[in-house]
């Protein structure tokens, strides 16, 4: 019988490559990047609520929104009702680099994919991926 531990642990060694190369050649955090994807998902929010879907400190929110907003990649704007509340939304610059940052692995994994899967092999990871999604329904989507 095959152990809950078992398959952890054969399934974080199957996914660490497969991360580490679809990981290759970003330019920014992983935790950048979902900030980033966050904001193009759901629009302009609040730094509480970002800290809050990205599971980290203020503290490290406002450094991350901080770093972002030097690169241009996000913008700062008050609310026009109440000044103390602050808006955070993605700029054109912004898109773009998160399109940018989200292709650079994914050109390796379609051709892994097309040079490396048979048919069948395929329609098994087709399968596999609403399971995976199950593992963390409630994580933010890269």
């Amino acid at each position: 019988m095959i152990t809950e531990q078992a398959t952890a642990q054969v399934l974080r060694e199957a996914l660490r490559p497969i991360w580490r190369q679809l990981a290759t050649g970003r330019t920014i955090s992983v935790g950048k990047i979902g900030v980033l994807s966050y904001l193009s998902k759901y629009g302009r929010t609040s730094a509480s609520t970002l800290a809050t879907a990205e599971k980290i400190s203020p503290q490290a929110i406002a450094t991350t929104v901080r770093e972002l907003e030097n690169l241009g990649l996000i913008v700062r704007t008050p609310d026009e009702q109440d000044r103390r509340r602050i808006w955070i939304e993605l700029t054109d610059a912004g898109h773009e680099r998160l399109a940018q940052e989200r292709s650079q692995g994914l050109e390796w994994l379609e051709h892994a994919i097309a040079e490396r899967l048979t048919v069948e092999e395929r329609k098994t990871l087709d399968a596999m991926v609403p399971i995976l999604r199950k593992l963390v329904d409630d994580a933010p989507v890269d």
